[in-house]
């Protein structure tokens, strides 16, 4: 028998009784566990068995357990292999298929954790542990899935496990309302590492990482934005509906927030990206966990139309010659999975040929003639030709490609490749790589020494309307990194929030650009300016504000928040767009409210 300090988890290898810390029967009868797939916050993968100590993701079972997968979502999964022992019989484990089911045999000891491939941030977790060892048994090392295997004791393998316990308890977010400082709270348990060594798992990782850390304060720019700033607010519920997510308006010159867009009639769920029209009067809404795009008024968050795409629409984005919308499938496994649609989303015109399946977060160049998509079940992108509705190459990239962004002439892209922490920049002309940016070079995995900018599990990666910069979000080390184009280097390092994930680029009042920045476990925009001086060097980088996304007296709502208030900040769009193609087509209204090189970018 081994003990959870203070509470007890038993594990009887003749009837495998779980229990949660809080003294609750988790799990009773046969040799399995199960996890439930759902659309809700935190517990994406539901252990049936019940909580342990905030994480309802986790299990503790004996070699040889069963465990299951199905649910009760809206949208497809995958149970795909991100953490095993090193060597583990069985392993790595993925569906073949985005069913959301399956099961899996854990012979071998150790920590393993699985993860859906289209929607990243859902994790179960399971400890096979030998009763006959001291503290639970986590293995000697670990594999990745992109293949790289460190000891269980090394920076990298904790920071995951760090990651893991934020991610799946809603308790650990950071609630930048709070007047208290940040705390995480682990299971107090003794874990079995690298050379049978047993740690406590909390000591370690406060050791590491700190705990009750002090929130950095909301802070309004001193130099307005133009416009407003719209975040997917993905994890937040409101009364009128049992999906989550809401979309939050920012006005980027008070930088109050004006606005929650719940949708509570169509049950909106999990909004995860957005784009607008030409004359910037609608606002194109993915459904990440549905099968639907749904379009409202962007000046009074009103229902236009909710039409049914296909599975998992994950980014969205207007064609700038047509004003054509065109949304990836991610979920979608047949290479038509970048759908057409008429301007305002009227119909569906046709489903592209990418040549490749699940594409998440894609670009299209100034001129609408090319498309190009993250293929993240195939580690490649697709260079698309939408003028003769051919592709014109498929250009390999690291592991698990995610997000991309094109420089404002369309003669490169960059692709942010989330499992191995690497950015591929990709000739459009010719397809070809010109270099691969390893985002953790300056980091050392074993100890966790850091030496200069590093971002690990990046996410969305676009750049800067005049070309000068690529700013991305990075979600494991809750850092933002900015890379200069003209080198192809990183820069600048820039702190962010757990879960760092959605960058997009907006105005600046008098000229010049921000950078907005979300963060799924964390309730606060922050506002980055690359370039503070204007000199064309962002060595200066700087936070130049933030402002907590949760509702105040002056928010306009079509419905009640009721948890997770502010929570999960993923997809984040400027008003008005102001990248090279788009932002030659504006309205009089905003075109007037910006300077000479914001109207034409590549004016430099």
């Amino acid at each position: 028998m081994k003990t959870f300090r203070p509470k007890a988890l038993f594990i009887n290898l003749a009837a495998i009784l779980l229990f949660s810390l809080a003294a609750v029967p988790a799990f009773a009868g046969d040799p399995q566990a199960r996890f439930e797939l759902l659309d809700d916050p935190g517990r994406w993968f539901r252990n049936t068995a019940g909580e342990i100590d905030g994480t309802e993701s986790l299990a503790v079972v004996s070699p040889g357990t069963k465990i299951d997968f199905g649910g009760h979502s809206n949208t497809v999964h995958t149970i795909t292999s991100l953490v095993f022992p090193t060597g583990a019989e069985g392993m790595p484990f993925d569906t073949d298929k985005t069913s959301g089911s399956g099961s899996v045999e854990l012979v071998t000891s150790g920590l393993y954790v699985f993860f859906c491939k289209i929607h990243p941030f859902m994790f179960a977790a399971v400890i096979v542990d030998d009763a006959q060892t001291e503290g639970l048994d986590l293995g000697d090392s670990i594999t990745l899935t992109n293949g790289v295997s460190v000891p269980t004791s090394s920076d990298l393998a904790t920071r995951l496990l760090r990651t893991f316990f934020i991610a799946t308890n809603p308790a650990n977010w950071q609630d930048h309302t709070s007047s208290k400082p940040w705390r995480i709270t682990y299971p107090d348990v003794d874990v079995r590492i690298t050379g049978g060594a047993v740690v406590n798992l909390p000591a370690v990782l406060n050791q590491r990482y700190g705990n009750d850390l002090p929130l950095a304060p909301g802070i309004k720019p001193a130099i307005p934005g133009i416009g407003e700033v719209w975040v997917d607010t993905e994890f937040e519920l409101t009364a009128g509906k049992d999906k989550p997510g809401t979309a939050t308006q920012v006005d980027a010159k008070t930088w109050e927030v004006t606005r929650k867009v719940s949708l509570p009639e169509i049950n909106m769920n999990n909004p995860h990206n957005m784009w607008t029209d030409r004359d910037q009067k609608v606002i194109y809404q993915t459904e990440w966990f549905d099968s639907k795009l749904t379009v409202f008024d962007r000046e009074t968050g009103k229902l236009i139309r909710r039409i049914s795409i296909g599975d998992a629409p994950a980014h969205v984005m207007t064609r700038p010659d047509t004003d054509q919308v065109y949304v990836t499938l991610n979920g979608s496994d047949s290479n038509r999975s970048v759908v057409e649609l008429s301007p305002g989303a009227v119909s569906i015109e046709d489903k592209i040929d990418i040549g490749a399946t699940h594409p998440h977060a894609h670009w299209i160049s100034h001129d609408g003639q090319k498309l190009v998509t993250p293929n993240v079940f195939s580690d490649n992108s697709s260079i698309v030709d939408l003028q003769r509705n051919a592709i014109s190459a498929i250009v390999p990239t690291g592991s698990h490609p995610l997000a991309t962004g094109m420089m404002p002439d369309g003669s490169k892209y960059y692709v942010a490749n989330l499992a191995d922490s690497t950015v591929t920049v990709i000739d459009v002309t010719t397809g070809s790589v010109v270099k691969t940016i390893d985002l953790l070079a300056n980091y050392s995995p074993i100890n966790g020494d850091i030496r200069g900018p590093v971002g690990g599990l990046p996410i969305q990666t676009p750049v800067s309307p005049d070309g000068r910069f690529v700013v991305t979000a990075n979600t494991l080390t809750a850092t933002i990194t900015i890379i200069d184009t003209r080198t192809d280097t990183i820069v600048a390092m820039l702190p962010g929030d757990p879960g760092t994930h959605g960058v997009q680029f907006g105005a600046k009042q008098g000229g010049g650009y921000y950078a907005y920045v979300t963060s799924k476990f964390s309730n606060s925009l922050i506002i980055v300016d690359p370039d503070p001086n204007g000199d064309g060097n962002a060595a200066d980088a700087a936070i130049a504000g933030r402002v907590n996304l949760v509702a105040s007296s002056v928010t306009a709502s079509d419905d009640r928040v009721t948890g997770h208030a502010g929570m999960g900040g993923q997809g984040v769009l400027a008003i008005p767009v102001v990248y090279n193609g788009w932002v030659q087509n504006l309205p009089a209204y905003w075109a007037d409210q910006l300077t000479a090189g914001q109207r034409n970018p590549l004016s430099r």
